[in-house]
């Protein structure tokens, strides 16, 4: 209870500061992950149209993923993006690309064939096979893979501190540093907060996108 009452004695000492560091942290996770959508969700659809591409992209977005986070900043650090936003977004841009790209493959290859087959019979190009056929019925997957990056972007962009590109990392480390529990939860709860709220804030977009005829099917 001490410990919550000295972390809100530090925001009604400090409140532009914690604004600050939360919206430095909505940003870090933000920007990387609506570049990844439009990066992973077009190579995805290209990828189950060609067996080549698909395999080049899963295995380069598999290998991306094992990288471990400290390791990827240094790597973005060694390459010149120098200090900063601009390597903790290029780190957690290539962290959100996989789960987006399994998914949107995932989702249009499990539309089940008899129905592609029945709109190609009714004359449908492909491109008005995949926008009113196969994105429809795949948009759940998709979004989940979405949630799923945003999710882990939220908590790996606690690690950018390191890298000078703030957020609520910078709570944690000094709280870590200091050994002050209150700065801890400065840190910790905003972005548990904030993980929750994107799931649930991303499933409402998603309840919304899907056509009304396959709400209920989706529930």
């Amino acid at each position: 209870m001490q410990v919550l009452q000295k972390s809100l004695a530090y925001i009604a000492d400090n409140p532009a500061q914690f604004i600050g560091t939360i919206q430095e942290h909505l940003l870090l996770v933000l920007v990387p992950v609506a570049m990844a959508i439009v990066v992973a969700v077009p190579l995805g659809i290209l990828a189950t149209r060609y067996r080549w591409l698909e395999r080049v992209a899963v295995t380069i977005t598999n290998i991306v993923q094992t990288i471990p986070s400290l390791a990827m900043l240094a790597i973005m650090i060694i390459v010149g993006l120098g200090l900063g936003n601009r390597p903790a977004m290029t780190a957690l841009f290539l962290y959100s690309l996989l789960p987006i790209l399994r998914n949107t493959l995932i989702g249009i290859k499990n539309v089940d064939s008899f129905l592609k087959e029945a709109a190609t019979g009714m004359g449908m190009t492909n491109l008005q096979l995949l926008r009113m056929v196969e994105l429809p019925l795949a948009l759940s997957v998709i979004m989940a893979g979405i949630r799923t990056a945003t999710v882990i972007c939220i908590g790996t962009a606690t690690l950018a501190v390191y890298i000078g590109a703030g957020g609520v990392g910078t709570y944690i480390v000094r709280g870590l540093q200091l050994m002050q529990n209150h700065l801890l939860l400065l840190g910790v709860v905003p972005a548990a907060i904030m993980a929750l709220l994107a799931d649930y804030l991303l499933g409402k977009v998603e309840y919304l996108l899907i056509p009304r005829g396959l709400r209920v099917r989706n529930k």
